[in-house]
C-alpha cells in the first residue's frame, strides 16, 4: 500500500482478544508491506554481509600481487555498494510506509469506535487513556510492526553469513556459529525487568495525561475558584514520578545495550586472536583472516536489530493491549442481526422504563436524577451505557439494537447535556447530514441565535481575511469564545438542521435565560411539527409547550399527561418541577411566586392552591 492511498477504505475488523493477537492481526493486514520491507532489507543486508569477502579478496590480491583478482574484488565492492545504496533507500521507504500505514489503521479504528460508542466511550474508559492510545500508543504499535520486517531480514542475513563462515573457514566459523545464539539470547533474562519498568513508566505517564486532560477541561472553573496552583502542584508531582520511572527504565535498557556490545566484543577478540594464530601457522591466509574479522564485525549489526525488536515489543505490547481494550468495547451485546429495516418511524418505546413517545409529537421527560436522565437519553438513541443488561429501545416496533448503526443514527439523534462544538466556521458547524427540509437560517432562528450571529459577524469582520459574514466566522475549539448559552443554542441549531425522525434533547436550554427559553420552546414546537421530539427537562416553559409530559423516577414511568394536570395532581412530580421544600410538599401546595407555569411570552403566572 502506498501512502497516497491513505486513509484506508476499510481498516478491517481487529482481533482484540489480547494485545499480542492485535499485533499479529496488524502485521497480517499489511502482509504485502512486510514482505516488501523484508525483500529490500535482504537487498541491503546481504551485500553488506558479503562485503568482507570482497575486502579479503582485495587484501589477498595485494599480498599475492595479483592485479586481476584485485580488479574483480574492486568490481564486487562497487556492485555491493550499489546494491546497499538501493536496498537502504528502498528499505527506509518501505519501513516508514509500514509504520505510517499501521498507525493510520489503528487511528481509523479508534475513530470508528469513538463514532460507534459516542458519548458512552469516556464512561467506560478514562479520557486520558483514550488520548494516550490515540497518540503515543499508536506510534509504539507502528514501531513494532515496522521493525519486525527489518528484524526478519537481519535474522536471515545473520544465518546466511554464519553458514558462509562455516564453509569458508570451518574452524572459526563453527566458533561463531556456537557463540552467536548465546549472544542473541544473553539479554533475555533482563527483558522482564526492563518490561516491568517500562510498564510502570507508561502507567505513570497515563495518569499524568489523565490529570492534564481533566485539568485542561476544567481550567475555566479552576481559575474561578482559585484552584490552578493546587492542580499544577499535582501535575508537577505526577510528572516527576514519570521522570523518575523513565530514568529507571532507561537504565535497564542501557544495561541491555551494554551486554549486547560487550559480549560480541569479547567474541570478536577471541575470533581475531585465534585467527591470527591460524594465519601464523599458515592454516588460513591473511585475506581469509580479514574476511572472517569483517564477517564477525558485521554480525554485531543484526544484534542491534534483535535488541530493537525486543524493545519495540516490550513497549508496544501494553500499548496494543490498551488499544485492544478500547477497540473491544461494543455498543450492544444483544446479538442483533443488523437487518436493514428501511426508513424507521413511529412510536419510540423504552420497555425498561415504560416510556413511550408518540410519533410526530413533542414529549417532555422529567427525571428527578439528572444522571439518570442522561443515561435514559443515551438509551433512546441506541447508546446503552451497559449493553445487553436491559431490553432494546424500539422505534416503530423495531429494536434499535437490531438496526445497523448508520440507520439507527439517521433515525434518532441525541443531543447531550454538554454538546461539543468542533473548531471551524459556522458553516462547517451546520454542514451535517440532513434531510434538507430545515435550512440553516430557519434552524438558527428557531434556536434564537440572533445575538450569536451578531457576535460572530463582528468576529468575522475583525479577522484579517474576514468579510463580516457570520457563516464564515471562525468558531474556536469547543466554542470557548462563546458563552454557555450561546454554545447550547448553536448546538440546538445544528440538531434542528439534521432534522432526524426522532430528536432527543437533554436539557437543551439549561444555560439560557427565561425569556429566550420561552421563545425557543415555541419555535421548537413549530419547527419540529410532524416529527418526534423528546426533551429531557424540568423547565416549566418547555414542559408547558409539550404535547405530553412523562415523569420517570427510579427507572420507571410514574405518571404521564399534560404538564398542568401533573403539576396539580402528582405531588412527586410537582416536587421535582417546582423544587418545593418538604414542608410545602406535605401541605400539598405550590409555593407562591414560584414560576411553575409561565404563560405566553414567559410571563410568570400565580398558581392556584391545590387540595
Amino acid at each position: 500500500m502506498q501512502l497516497r492511498d491513505l486513509p484506508h477504505t476499510d481498516p478491517g475488523e481487529p482481533d482484540v482478544r489480547s494485545g499480542r493477537h492485535f499485533l499479529v492481526w496488524l502485521g497480517r493486514m499489511q502482509l504485502g508491506g512486510q514482505v516488501a520491507a523484508l525483500l529490500w532489507g535482504l537487498v541491503w543486508m546481504l551485500p553488506l554481509g558479503a562485503m568482507p569477502l570482497a575486502v579479503g579478496m582485495a587484501v589477498q590480491a595485494v599480498v599475492d600481487r595479483n592485479g586481476g583478482r584485485l580488479a574483480v574484488a574492486g568490481a564486487l565492492l562497487i556492485a555491493f555498494g550499489a546494491l546497499m545504496a538501493l536496498g537502504d533507500s528502498m528499505l527506509h521507504r518501505a519501513a516508514v510506509t509500514n509504520w505510517i500505514t499501521a498507525a493510520s489503521r489503528v487511528q481509523q479504528l479508534l475513530a470508528r469506535k469513538a463514532a460507534d460508542l459516542g458519548s458512552i466511550l469516556t464512561r467506560r474508559v478514562a479520557a486520558g487513556e483514550v488520548v494516550a492510545v490515540s497518540t503515543g500508543d499508536v506510534e509504539k504499535i507502528g514501531w513494532f510492526v515496522e521493525s519486525f520486517s527489518r528484524f526478519t531480514a537481519a535474522l536471515f542475513t545473520a544465518l546466511a553469513v554464519t553458514a558462509g563462515l562455516v564453509v569458508y573457514a570451518p574452524e572459526l566459523g563453527l566458533l561463531v556459529a556456537v557463540a552467536l545464539p548465546v549472544l542473541a539470547l544473553a539479554p533475555l533474562p533482563l527483558l522482564p525487568y526492563a518490561t516491568r519498568r517500562a510498564d510502570d513508566q507508561r502507567a505513570k505517564a497515563g495518569r499524568a495525561t489523565e490529570l492534564a486532560a481533566d485539568t485542561v477541561a476544567g481550567l475555566r472553573v479552576l481559575r474561578g475558584i482559585g484552584g490552578e496552583e493546587l492542580f499544577l502542584d499535582r501535575y508537577r508531582e505526577a510528572s516527576q514520578k514519570v521522570r523518575t520511572a523513565a530514568v529507571r527504565s532507561a537504565r535497564m535498557w542501557a544495561l541491555i545495550h551494554a551486554v549486547q556490545v560487550a559480549l560480541p566484543g569479547v567474541l570478536l577478540v577471541v575470533v581475531v586472536g585465534h585467527g591470527a594464530g591460524l594465519a601464523r601457522n599458515g592454516t588460513i591466509t591473511v585475506g581469509e583472516l580479514v574476511t572472517v574479522y569483517g564477517a564477525v564485525t558485521f554480525l554485531l549489526f543484526p544484534m542491534h536489530h534483535f535488541a530493537e525488536l525486543a524493545m519495540a515489543y516490550s513497549f508496544s505490547r501494553p500499548s496494543a493491549k490498551r488499544a485492544a481494550r478500547v477497540l473491544g468495547l461494543a455498543r450492544t451485546t444483544t446479538g442483533g442481526t443488523g437487518t436493514d429495516h428501511g426508513p424507521l418511524g413511529g412510536e419510540l418505546h423504552d420497555p425498561a422504563t415504560g416510556l413511550r413517545a408518540a410519533a410526530g409529537r413533542m414529549t417532555a421527560v422529567v427525571c428527578g436524577d439528572p444522571d439518570a436522565a442522561g443515561r435514559l437519553a443515551d438509551r433512546l438513541g441506541g447508546h446503552p451505557a451497559e449493553p445487553g443488561e436491559l431490553p432494546s429501545v424500539r422505534l416503530g416496533g423495531v429494536e434499535l439494537d437490531d438496526v445497523p448503526l448508520a440507520g439507527a443514527r439517521a433515525a434518532v439523534l441525541v443531543q447531550d447535556k454538554d454538546p461539543m462544538l468542533l473548531s471551524g466556521t459556522l458553516a462547517d458547524l451546520l454542514d451535517v447530514p440532513a434531510s434538507g427540509s430545515v435550512k440553516p437560517a430557519a434552524a438558527l432562528a428557531a434556536a434564537q441565535c440572533g445575538d450569536v450571529l451578531t457576535a460572530l459577524a463582528q468576529a468575522a469582520a475583525a479577522a484579517p481575511d474576514g468579510d463580516g459574514a457570520p457563516m464564515g466566522a471562525p468558531i474556536t475549539e469547543r466554542g470557548r469564545s462563546l458563552s454557555g448559552g450561546q454554545r447550547q443554542r448553536l448546538a440546538l441549531a445544528r440538531s434542528l438542521v439534521a432534522d432526524p425522525e426522532v430528536l432527543v434533547l437533554d436539557e437543551p436550554t439549561s444555560a439560557v435565560d427565561s425569556h429566550t427559553e420561552a421563545r425557543i420552546a415555541e419555535s421548537l414546537r413549530e419547527i419540529r411539527a410532524g416529527r418526534t421530539t423528546v426533551v429531557f427537562t424540568s423547565s416549566p416553559l418547555l414542559l408547558d409547550r409539550a404535547d405530553t409530559v412523562v415523569f420517570v423516577q427510579d427507572g420507571t414511568v410514574l405518571a404521564e399527561g399534560p404538564h398542568r394536570e401533573l403539576l396539580h395532581g402528582d405531588v412527586a412530580y410537582r416536587a421535582v418541577v417546582t423544587r418545593e421544600t418538604d414542608g410545602e410538599k406535605q401541605a400539598g401546595r405550590v409555593p407562591e411566586g414560584d414560576p411553575a407555569v409561565r404563560g405566553e411570552g414567559g410571563v410568570p403566572q400565580m398558581m392556584e392552591e391545590t387540595a
